[in-house]
């Protein structure tokens, strides 16, 4: 068994056995910590005593995942790993400010319209692309080569349609090759393709402009401003209005990025087996490659290709949501917040020292005043972080404070799960979790919402957000009430 040592409220670490090294930090309060399961803890020391590894830290929101606990970030400057990024290459967070206000849109019917006028432009559903809808923008093959290999260029929110200032609300709106260039993800992609690794390479660019399935959404929010001077100027920096509607929409890479990823992990797998080298903690799922090698940089190609996609993705719904507001409440006006990754390794500045930053379900948290954000609208307030709870409960908009350094600039990416998606289905009601929504007067696409991602499949997002706030790493701007919501009513595997 393991065990965690509290330092504060919301502050513990988790020793390595032997003391072997800087222990993990973890984040979280009494509520969150006695709850962390075995499995979650042992892949989070498994992650930290992993080759090239400098810092392991546990958010409050973290579970079992694939080699390291989703709700983890990871530090290495020598090594990239595929198993902190995951097999949704860039899934991230973006939210929409309309110029709305919140009586627009209180009557049903006007809601009913909306969500048709929205699923008629963007699909749900694992293997749906845009030609399963009437509205859509189709993007053919020659379209979707510069979108995954520049991301959101401006050539490319043109064509597609997309604000081109959108890019500067973006965490990274491009992503470049190993080598910092373009050209080494268009060599990448043609030998991919000329290799058949991706084989209806088409089909997965169909996908642009989709939310998939699983835990991703789209979600109609009422902006409610936290009612403190600091926070009232942050959000009018952020462009946040006070009781208007907004949208905020999780998804990422779709079909095209989960390819790239399988790819990569049988790639690394096969050297690993090649080469007789073990498996860290005899975990095939946490694989890596030394920087500079081959390897790695096949993966961070592979990786980058996969994040443009995810951006431009992103960018697109966010247009076509607009587009949908337009059709029914003619005259809306809409500009984009920010759009954050929680699935992704950056080259950033940890402890003085260049590493690669994975973040796997962990969201950037960089105040005000950092000198990564210099030249962005944000370098005096700090970047947006969007943080979806659950309908019922609402999401947040926070803000990085200097107390994200403990935590190599990071803070978690939601509420987090606390029960798996066939334990969710045999353990919670159905029409308990109509009520809710019922009761809450929010609104679905869906005919029954997924009973596996009801509210109460995960942790307590309030006391998640306590924790957060207790440690020091962010604080909240705005909250956001969900109105409806849109969602692939099919039931996902765990």
């Amino acid at each position: 068994m393991h065990t965690i040592h509290k330092t504060d409220e919301a502050l513990g670490f988790l020793p390595l056995p032997g003391d072997a090294g800087k222990p993990i930090t973890v984040v979280g309060t009494d509520a969150i910590r006695d709850h962390f399961d075995e499995t979650c803890l042992q892949q989070a020391v498994n992650s930290r005593m992993a080759p090239g590894v400098t810092d392991v830290i546990l958010n409050p929101d973290a579970h079992a995942g694939y080699g390291a606990p989703v709700g983890c970030v990871m530090v290495s400057p020598t090594h990239i790993y595929p198993g902190p990024v995951g097999v949704d290459i860039k899934c991230s967070m973006s939210l929409l400010q309309l110029d709305v206000p919140e009586d627009a849109i209180k009557d049903k019917a006007t809601r009913r319209a909306l969500i048709n006028a929205i699923v008629e432009r963007t699909p749900t559903g694992a293997g749906k692309g845009q030609r399963s809808v009437k509205k859509a923008r189709h993007i053919n093959e020659i379209t979707g080569v510069p979108v995954v290999t520049e991301g959101a260029t401006r050539r490319v929110c043109e064509t597609l349609g997309i604000p081109p200032e959108w890019a500067y609300r973006c965490e990274d709106s491009t992503h470049t090759g190993h080598d910092g260039t373009y050209d080494a993800l268009r060599t990448r992609l043609e030998k991919i393709l000329a290799e058949g690794r991706i084989r209806n390479f088409a089909d997965k660019i169909g996908q642009l402009g989709s939310y998939g399935g699983g835990n991703h959404f789209g979600e109609c929010e009422i902006t409610r401003v936290t009612d403190r001077p600091w926070a009232r100027d942050t959000a009018k920096s952020f462009g946040l209005k006070d009781g208007h509607v907004s949208f905020l929409s999780h998804c990422g890479s779709r079909g095209l990025g989960n390819l790239l990823a399988q790819g990569q992990f049988r790639d690394l797998e096969n050297k690993f087996r090649a080469w007789s080298t073990p498996f860290p903690a005899a975990d095939k799922q946490l694989v890596y490659a030394p920087l500079g090698t081959p390897e790695a940089n096949a993966y961070i190609d592979d990786m980058s290709l996969g994040a443009n996609f995810a951006t431009v993705n992103h960018l697109l719904i966010n247009a076509l949501v607009l587009e949908a507001f337009q059709e029914v409440l003619p005259g809306t006006k809409g500009n984009l917040v920010y759009f954050i990754s929680h699935n992704i390794a950056r080259e950033e500045i940890v402890d003085n020292r260049k590493s690669w930053v994975h973040r796997k379900g962990a969201t950037r948290a960089i105040p005000g005043g950092h000198h990564s954000l210099a030249g962005t609208p944000f370098e005096k307030t700090g970047h947006p972080i969007l943080l979806p709870g659950n309908p019922r409960d609402g999401s947040v908009v926070m803000v990085a404070r200097a107390g994200a350094e403990r935590t190599a600039w990071s803070v978690n990416h939601g509420a987090g799960r606390r029960m798996g998606r066939k334990h969710a289905a045999r353990t919670l009601d159905q029409k308990s979790v109509d009520a809710d929504f019922d009761r809450e007067d929010i609104l679905s696409n869906c005919r029954k919402y997924p009973i596996d991602e009801a509210p109460d499949a995960y942790k307590s997002f309030p006391e998640v957000l306590r924790s957060v706030e207790s440690a020091g790493l962010a604080e909240t701007v705005a909250s956001l009430q969900a109105r409806f919501v849109i969602k692939d009513e099919a039931a996902a595997d765990d």
